[in-house]
């Protein structure tokens, strides 16, 4: 695969990361075997870079558990969450339980995980330019950055407030602006620092199925690409980014993304190519609802409510132009988020205490979004309807099945 250099760290990283945000899953536990089974497969083809954080369930764990065969191919990102620091004690302590949890002595690449400005401030505060050093001479971290999830405007100054080596920011077509900006992004290549780029494909909806207007774009423009291929193409395009890191569950997904990087160079893309991106870019922002990318951040809600996948069904509504009262959105929200196939998320459980504002990377008002979602799907006695259907009508409908099946 190929590499692109970090001049700070003198690192050759690979064009893609292994992100372990979203490992795959066996009774709500990550499958060990599969897990190993795909990293082991993304080392063979010349993947060195695995990223996870402190706030990542068990990843930690479990890397740490296979790490001893695969220490020496890889490179290991982890992250010191900032949301968690309200002393200098916590930052030693959660690093200390962060080795002891991966099993290693020392960090390659340590970020400060989720900052903005006032995040950075309250750190400063706190001694956090002592605990860098400290970490860096006791052998602990050898190389230091932050995930960036603050305004562009504040991005430099971020920046600017220590030597840092390398940073992580959201970059994807749609979100091209959103954190650093593309000058944000050249300032910091400008100063020798690797740029890791978390969400290229916004948690999925750049790479499943389309609004039928992008799908006649981008199959017009080249019917062999797939969406996952121009979503990637047009962020590793930059010759600033280091790497793109894909959280992939699936082989299918890995070697698809190994195919793209391995294949992808800086300013590979065509005049034409870059102007069908952008054509798409001008159609996406206007069935868009919500500029939620998924990532998570925002959980656990107190109330149970699963945000993330209440805005990406709300948003696949009027992406995929479904409509009916028994639509396709519909039927997945009281699927996945109404409690009938698991536990209940939806957005009407919502009770406004505003914990989740202040962790959203995008600044989204997400109060004010899942009353538009509760609005949009939540229909008068639903709490009523839904324990009907799962006590009453599933039970049923699975006998009548188990007899036809005798």
């Amino acid at each position: 695969m190929q590499k692109r250099l970090i001049e700070k760290t003198g690192d050759e990283i690979s064009t893609l990361g292994f992100g372990a945000m979203r490992l795959p899953l066996k009774n709500g536990k990550i499958d060990r075997i599969k897990a190993k089974e795909l990293i082991y497969h993304a080392i063979d083809n010349g993947i060195n870079l695995i990223d996870t954080a402190y706030l990542y369930g068990d990843s930690e764990s479990f890397l740490g558990e296979i790490l001893p065969e695969i220490k020496s191919k890889v490179k290991i990102c982890t992250k010191l969450p900032a949301i968690n620091v309200r002393k200098y004690e916590d930052m030693e302590k959660i690093l200390d339980e962060q080795l002891k949890r991966l099993q290693i002595d020392c960090i390659d690449y340590y970020l400060i995980h989720a900052v903005d400005l006032k995040a950075i401030n309250r750190l400063l505060k706190r001694d956090l330019i002592k605990f860098i050093n400290k970490a860096k001479n006791d052998g602990k971290i050898k190389h230091i950055g932050f995930s960036y999830h603050g305004p562009k405007e504040e991005f430099e100054i971020v920046l600017e407030g220590y030597d840092w080596d390398v940073v992580m920011i959201q970059y994807n077509y749609f979100d091209e602006n959103i954190q650093a900006s593309l000058e944000g992004i050249e300032y910091a290549a400008s100063k020798g620092m690797g740029i890791f780029v978390m969400e290229p494909l916004k948690g999925g909806i750049l790479a499943g199925k389309m609004p039928s207007e992008v799908e006649k774009i981008f199959k017009k423009a080249n019917p062999n690409k797939s969406n996952a291929d121009w979503a990637f193409e047009w962020v590793l395009n930059n010759g600033n980014i280091t790497s793109v890191l894909s959280g992939m569950n699936s082989f299918e997904q890995l070697d698809d993304n190994i195919a793209i990087a391995d294949k992808t160079t800086p300013l590979s893309m065509t005049f034409e190519e870059m102007e069908t991106v952008e054509l798409v870019k001008r159609v996406m922002r206007d069935s868009l609802k919500i500029n939620c990318s998924t990532c998570g951040y925002c959980m656990p809600c107190p109330q149970g409510v699963n945000i993330p996948v209440c805005m990406r069904l709300y948003n696949e509504k009027y992406l995929f132009n479904h409509k009916g009262l028994f639509n396709q959105s519909f039927v997945d929200y009281y699927q996945y988020v109404g409690g009938i196939m698991g536990a209940e998320g939806n957005a009407g459980k919502c009770n406004a205490c505003g914990k989740c504002l202040r962790k959203c990377p995008q600044r989204l008002d997400i109060i004010e979004e899942l009353k538009k979602v509760k609005k949009e799907f939540e229909v008068p006695g639903m709490k009523y309807i839904l324990a009907f259907i799962k006590h009453v009508g599933f039970p049923i409908y699975r006998y009548f099945i188990k007899l036809l099946n005798h």
